[in-house]
C-alpha cells in the first residue's frame, strides 16, 4: 500500500527554492559592493586621496583613530541603507531579513579575510559591521512588514458611486414606497457608510450584483 505524502507545511523549502535563495543572496551582495565601490571612489576623488581596493575589500583602513576611518565606517552604514531598500524589493519577507543580513556580513568577512590574508583585528571594524547588520535587520524588517500590512484593494465600488446609482434608479420608478420608522434613518446611514443604501425604493444588493425594489404590501397579501 502506497504511503500518503504529507502536504508541505506553510513556509517550507518548497516555497523558497535553493536557487532562488542563492540568486537573492548574490544580488544583495553585488548591490552591497557596487554601492560601496561608487561611494568610496566618490569620496576619495573629492578628498584628493588615492583610491585602492583595500577600502572595499580590506579592513586596515577602517580605524577609529583618524578621519578617514570614520568616513569609511559612515560609507558602510550608507551601504546598509541601500541594502534595506533592496531587501524590501528582493526578499519581501520580514522573517527572512535577519538571515539575509547575517549571511551578507559573513560573506563579506570571508572576502575581507581572503583579500587581506588576515582576519580583521581592529575592534572598530567589528563594531562597524555589527552596526551595519543591525541597520539592515531593523530597517529591512520594518520595510517588509509595512509592505505586508498594506491594505489590499479589490476594486470595489466607492460609496459615492453606489449612492448616485441608487438615487438615479429611485427617481425613475413609480409605485415605490420609502421605508419609514424610527430606525430607518440609522439603517440608511449605516448602510451608506458601507457603500450601498437600503432606505431608498431601489438600489443594489450587498454583493453589488443586480438591483432590488421595495414595494409596499397590500392588505391581505401577508396572510
Amino acid at each position: 500500500m502506497a504511503r500518503r505524502r504529507r502536504p508541505p507545511r506553510s513556509g517550507a523549502i518548497t516555497e523558497l527554492p535553493p536557487l532562488r535563495i542563492l540568486g537573492q543572496i548574490a544580488a544583495l551582495q553585488a548591490i552591497y559592493y557596487v554601492v560601496a565601490l561608487v561611494l568610496m571612489v566618490f569620496t576619495t576623488l573629492v578628498s584628493g586621496q588615492g583610491f585602492t581596493l583595500d577600502l572595499v575589500f580590506g579592513w586596515s583602513s577602517l580605524r577609529g583613530d583618524n578621519t578617514q576611518g570614520w568616513l569609511v565606517a559612515f560609507i558602510w552604514l550608507c551601504c546598509s541603507g541601500a541594502i534595506v531598500a533592496a531587501m524590501v524589493l528582493i526578499v519581501s519577507r520580514s522573517k527572512l531579513i535577519l538571515d539575509f543580513a547575517i549571511t551578507l556580513h559573513i560573506i563579506h568577512l570571508i572576502v575581507v579575510t581572503l583579500s587581506s590574508g588576515l582576519l580583521p583585528r581592529t575592534a572598530f571594524w567589528w563594531a562597524t559591521m555589527v552596526a551595519s547588520c543591525a541597520v539592515m535587520t531593523v530597517g529591512g524588517t520594518y520595510g517588509c512588514r509595512w509592505r505586508e500590512l498594506r491594505p489590499i484593494n479589490f476594486g470595489g465600488r466607492s460609496t459615492a458611486n453606489g449612492t448616485n446609482g441608487t438615487a438615479a434608479g429611485g427617481s425613475g420608478s413609480t409605485g415605490q414606497h420609502e421605508v419609514s420608522g424610527d430606525g430607518g434613518g440609522a439603517d440608511e446611514h449605516g448602510d451608506e457608510e458601507m457603500g450601498y443604501s437600503r432606505g431608498r425604493g431601489r438600489g443594489r444588493g450587498r454583493d453589488g450584483g443586480g438591483e432590488y425594489e421595495m414595494v409596499g404590501l397590500k392588505k391581505g397579501e401577508g396572510r
